[in-house]
């Protein structure tokens, strides 16, 4: 004899259960209370006005209409205990009594049952007292930023905050207006994919469902305000087969075992909200019921009678009646919601074109409608769900998307992009042919349908990058886990400039010889990363080179292909007008150009990568700050990008925070920044300290924290800027003004000040603050003697106008006329003299002049590049340990000998040069008096003439590097003629460090402590 049902709830997921059960032969009709427009007699079933919310009435309704089945949808009628009170009636429902509705609505139970149990789930502690609990979220060192309401009347009382400070907001929301409740929980904030997995249960079968996602934030790119979600899909392609069995087993049987152990049996349908994090999968919630959206795209897939597994459920019989699924189908969902949603929101639109939608196959369920005057009109916020069954996830996304555009409601909300996150993965599925390897190096070649990814006119954009300096200190410090991530993050960066998506990524790995732990760690983080970035990582090429780089050292490119629709490029340099905002997004850390001025400051400072790191930085090192990889804003901004509000973007990586701005706006434009508007890490103030900048080469060197910048018409700031806000933190930092005259066409304002309120605080105390009453340290003044060839004056006049240098040249004297090097320092603006040592009777005559000369420019500091006169012992005396020479030899020569020629006939592998004091003893200068030196590799074919101009791009290198040294401090001349360093219990770096500082072969180690 068939039954009839009572199904309770209005929205779209009672329509599912309604519509699923009236396909059962057992169900004779389902009423629904108090329904909707979609179970308003059609068919089997029909709608019913009893009043769900007394007990009493529902149950009399029952016997009076001889129903045999109640389902319950509405959590909060479960936690009232429903249940409970109809089966002391003799009345047969399917649902969890009160007590076991605890899990989903006392979110405090659910977590100290979890705790009990072992069960891994979000840290969390519940408050009371609101000033407690904003003390907690402060202090503690995990992001507590997830703060939920407790019980029935809260539980869909949720805040997910952008920031610790927010987060302290919503507490004091919630606990004022007590309709909340007086507990609040606050949670971290886990990061990972997001899965429902729910089951069937008689309170020791588990019988699991197969895995959904459901996508809870209003816009498309999980853009806008949480809601109960706007659509979902299933199955969840990113979920492996052996993942599933894992959460069957140590999640959902686990958590049935021990509600049973606890004396509380649980009977009917939990889902359990999941996070995959990279520690492991853990729960988020859980219902006690269906989900909505999830019930829409996991019922349609069942393939047994829904109404034998419920009645087999119920009796404890589960075991005999597993339910089987669909296999080769998958589900979409897309929710259609009232315009104004999850806020205030109109009624009564009428709805049209659910005829045509059901012709195209699909089934809508109903939500928040009505019957008026015979039409469907609107009255909820969530109307209708409209679900695709297909053969794979991409056709059903497509049928859905279809019947959303055949249905008609003024002001209708929904998103395009429901399974989007899967259909990424899908697109990873590439066609790959090997090529032939050997020694596991070898080629590849890949295939990418474009077509099948959705594109319909694209444009192809790609970049490619290397890492530069900070693949040297990777090196140095032998931690190579963040350095495929901060290729791919700098890649993918990139080209999101041009608006386009990352499809597939591709790497070059070269090494001297092959270490297979370094190349598999940074594998894993290219792997990770191109996940975290949604595209493929198509392959690798690993090269081994022998002769050509040392031990320990590689280099590693990456290549990036992207694509956007013609009609979303962003090539909107013309675009910025004034009054446009800026909105300027945290960066990570240091990036691109900034690691060269930061390797010379390290080189003046004593300093090593493992030193720790200055200020709040916990147990870090200088070297963990430094890797830090770059934040990968493609999966962020992309959506953001292409809604069609933001004028240009850029990419704050390969110059500092002036010229990052500066070309992305055109030239008819300027623009001010207020450094106040944004938080500076504190490394930037360490830096601004201990590198004696200014805060003009503090903006043009480095990001000063601010990783990424977009142009945004003024009245459109505060929207564009609360969408980014959701997912990175972001800020309104300044505005598009008319030209500027003082010569940069972007100015910083407050930069000083705000590196000082972004100091830690002992530096604060110490130095910064100090340096509003003492100038800034002067550079030393530097003469460079030439004469006029094989002179470094292009290195070191290049090297003192970079930002933290301690030098600056002042003059250049020659001993010959008209030779091209005079000219080229007068290009450069810097003081001329000519002294011929033709018109001098004597040495020391002609060395009183130079004197002369460079007191008259208050020179401290004399650098010989390429002087050919020798100078006399008075003036050696004098500037003892002032003059600096280049000798294109590692170990002291025969006298008049050819360093060159040595070299060859000696059969070394290596020679070099050498930096040293100028002494007026020459036999004493090596080794004492040396302050740097160069490696330069010998080859069999080099000749003297290659290997002389080897030598000489070595010294280009070094003798910046001894200048930098001496001039900073770092290094100084003893009165015994013997070089020290700052700190004499102390050198400056290890050998593999110093190699970071210069490239890429350099100095070698102290032989003494104190002595170079």
């Amino acid at each position: 004899m068939a039954d009839r049902v009572l199904v309770i709830g209005s929205g779209g997921r009672e329509h599912a259960l309604a519509w699923k059960l009236a396909q059962s032969p057992h169900v004779k009709h389902v009423f629904v209370a108090p329904g909707n427009a979609g179970t308003a007699d059609n068919g089997k079933i029909s709608n019913s006005a009893v009043l769900v919310s007394n007990h009493t009435i529902v149950t009399q309704f029952c016997k009076d209409h001889n129903i045999g089945l109640v389902l319950v949808g509405q959590e909060a009628l479960l936690a009232a205990g429903i249940v409970d009170d109809l089966r002391a009636a003799g009345v047969r429902c399917f649902g969890p009594s009160a007590k076991a509705a605890q899990l989903a609505s006392n979110t405090s139970f659910a977590k100290a049952f979890l705790d009990r149990h072992g069960i891994p789930t979000a840290r969390w502690k519940a408050f009371t007292n609101p000033q407690e609990a904003c003390r907690f979220i402060i202090s503690t060192d995990f992001p507590a930023r997830v703060v939920r309401a407790r019980g029935p009347a809260a539980r869909k009382e949720v805040t997910i905050a952008a920031s610790k400070e927010e987060a302290c907001r919503a507490v004091q929301d919630i606990m004022q207006d007590r309709m909340f409740g007086d507990m609040v929980v606050i949670e971290e904030l886990l990061q990972g994919e997001e899965l429902s997995c729910l089951c069937f249960t008689d309170g020791v079968t588990v019988a699991s469902m197969p895995p959904a996602q459901a996508h809870k934030r209003l816009l498309d790119g999980d853009q806008g305000p949480n809601t109960g979600g706007m659509g979902a899909y299933c199955p969840v392609p990113q979920v492996p087969e052996v993942l599933l069995e894992k959460i069957n087993d140590a999640i959902l049987q686990h958590v049935v075992d021990s509600m049973r152990q606890e004396g509380t049996a649980y009977v009917g349908v939990l889902q359990t909200g999941l996070m995959l994090t990279k520690d492991g999968v853990k729960i988020l919630n859980f219902k006690c019921q269906f989900g909505d959206p999830q019930c829409q795209v996991i019922l349609p897939l069942l393939k047994n009678d829904f109404y034998e597994v419920i009645q087999a459920t119920i009796d404890g019989k589960l075991c005999s009646f597993m339910p089987a699924w669909s296999e080769n189908s998958t589900a979409v969902c897309v929710v259609m919601a009232s315009p104004g949603y999850p806020g205030d929101y109109d009624k009564g639109m009428e709805v049209t074109g659910l005829l045509q939608a059901k012709e195209l196959g699909l089934q809508v369920f109903h939500a928040g409608t009505t019957l008026k005057d015979g039409r469907v009109v609107t009255s909820g916020g969530r109307v209708l769900s409209i679900t695709a069954v297909k053969e794979d996830l991409m056709k059903a996304l497509g049928e859905a998307n279809r019947g959303v555009a055949a249905i008609r409601f003024k002001g209708a909300t929904y998103r395009k992009d429901i399974g989007h996150r899967g259909i990424r993965l899908l697109k990873q599925s590439l066609y790959v042919s090997k090529g032939t390897s050997r020694n596991r190096l070898g080629g590849f070649a890949g295939f990418f349908d474009l077509k099948a990814s959705g594109y319909d006119d694209p444009i192809l954009v790609s970049q490619t990058k290397g890492l530069g300096p900070k693949l040297q200190i990777a090196q140095v410090c032998k931690r190579h886990d963040t350095i495929g991530q901060d290729l791919v993050a700098m890649c993918v960066n990139e080209i999101l400039a041009q608006g386009a998506e990352p499809l597939f990524f591709l790497s070059y790995f070269a090494c001297g010889k092959l270490d297979v732990e370094v190349t598999e760690t940074i594998k894993e983080g290219i792997d990770e990363a191109c996940r975290n970035a949604g595209c493929a990582f198509l392959g690798r090429e690993v090269a081994e080179v022998t002769g050509m780089y040392s031990s320990g050292e590689y280099d590693l490119v990456g290549f990036v292909v992207g694509a956007v629709e013609r009609g979303q490029m962003l090539l909107g340099l013309q675009r910025a007008d004034e009054e446009d905002v800026l909105i300027g997004l945290a960066s990570s850390g240091i990036h691109g150009c900034g690691f060269s001025v930061i390797r010379k400051i390290l080189l003046m400072s004593s300093l090593r990568y493992s030193s720790p790191a200055p200020g709040s930085c916990g147990d870090k090192t200088l070297g963990d700050i430094l890797l830090t990889p770059a934040k990968m804003y493609s999966p962020s901004l992309l959506p953001v990008l292409r809604s069609g509000h933001v004028k240009t973007f850029a990419f704050i990586a390969e110059e500092g925070l002036l010229e990052g701005i500066s070309r992305i706006l055109p030239e008819h434009v300027s623009a001010v920044l207020d450094a106040l508007s944004w938080k500076i890490p504190e490394f930037f103030c360490w830096l601004y300290k201990e590198g004696n900048l200014s805060v003009e080469e503090m903006a043009q060197t480095f990001n000063c924290g601010i990783g990424a910048v977009l142009v945004v018409q003024k009245d459109l700031g505060q929207h564009v800027l609360k969408d980014i806000q959701r997912r990175e933190e972001a800020w309104l930092i300044g505005k598009v003004v008319a030209p500027c005259h003082t010569g940069s066409r972007i100015e910083v304002e407050n930069l000083l000040e705000a590196l000082q309120l972004s100091s830690p605080q002992h530096l604060l105390n110490n130095a910064v603050v100090e340096s509003q009453h003492q100038p800034r340290k002067s550079k030393v003044k530097v003469a460079v003697l030439i004469s006029g060839t094989g002179t470094n004056l292009a290195a070191l006049i290049s090297y003192a106008k970079e930002p933290g240098s301690c030098a600056q040249v002042v003059l250049v004297i020659s001993n010959k006329s008209g030779v091209e090097e005079l000219r080229n320092a007068a290009r450069a603006g810097i003081p001329t003299r000519v002294i011929d040592h033709k018109l001098y009777g004597s040495r020391s005559e002609f060395d009183s002049t130079i004197d002369r000369v460079l007191e008259e420019f208050t020179v401290e500091l004399i650098c010989l590049s390429g002087f050919m006169r020798i100078l006399s012992s008075p003036f050696l005396r004098k500037w003892k340990g002032k003059i600096l020479n280049a000798s294109p030899s590692l170990f002291p020569l025969v006298k008049d000998g050819n360093a060159h020629q040595q070299a060859l006939q000696s059969g070394f592998k290596v020679t070099g040069c050498t930096v040293h004091f100028v002494l007026e003893d020459e036999a004493v200068t090596f080794p004492k008096a040396v302050i740097h030196q160069e490696l330069v590799s010998v080859k069999s074919d080099d000749t003297e003439e290659t290997l002389s101009e080897k030598v000489k791009e070595a010294e280009c290198r070094a003798f910046p590097v001894a200048l930098q040294l001496v001039a900073s401090g770092a290094v100084q001349l003893r009165a015994d003629g013997k070089t020290c360093w700052k700190q004499e219990s102390q050198s400056l770096c290890h050998q593999e460090e110093k190699r970071a500082c210069t490239p890429p072969l350099v100095a070698l180690e102290p032989p003494e402590n104190d002595v170079v």
